[in-house]
């Protein structure tokens, strides 16, 4: 008994001195964590739903788009914050989304981008999956927000080729 408190002390006291030395990354690292837990039922019941591949589970095509986008964000480098702030608002914008949905909504879309396991792989998986659900219909949103994504930079290489794979999901020439 006397170990185990002992163990609890030191355990308690690392994390005390983790807090004062790094407040920030404390704070940071509480909120992923609090989002991991808050959105872990939601996607077992996704994935448990289907029994295939969760993409396969998307029924609403506003998510759909925003893993398109996530993805076309994801594709050259990190996203810096302003390119993270930028998707919200279009998000918000053309999807006709509050700040929470449009947030549930990224990280929705970052969660299926991983386990399609390429930005590339996520955006052709997506974009078939859209329009067997919503046909062309979402085709002009999807491109405003992706427009959004490329910000003033223009597009890279890599969105080229994806949105070349978007175009011909939805069988556009």
């Amino acid at each position: 008994m006397p170990i185990l408190i002992a163990l609890l002390g030191v355990i308690g006291g690392a994390i005390w001195w983790y807090i004062r030395s790094n407040p920030r990354d404390a704070l940071h690292t509480a909120e992923d964590v609090v989002t991991t837990v808050r959105n872990a039922p939601r996607r077992l019941a996704f994935r448990k739903q289907t029994g295939a591949h969760p993409v396969e589970g998307i029924e609403d095509p506003r998510i759909a788009v925003a893993t398109i986008a996530q993805s076309f964000l994801e594709l050259d480098d990190l996203p810096t914050q302003n390119q993270r702030t930028r998707l919200t608002v279009s998000i918000r914008r053309e999807l006709h989304a509050s700040e929470a949905e449009a947030e549930e909504m990224q990280v929705l879309g970052r969660w299926l981008q991983q386990q399609c396991g390429t930005p590339e792989a996520a955006i052709t998986r997506t974009a078939r999956k859209l329009y067997k659900l919503d046909g062309s219909t979402s085709f002009d949103t999807l491109l405003a927000l992706l427009k959004d994504v490329a910000g003033p930079d223009g597009l890279s290489n890599r969105q080229r080729d994806a949105l070349d794979e978007i175009k011909r999901a939805f069988r556009i020439r």
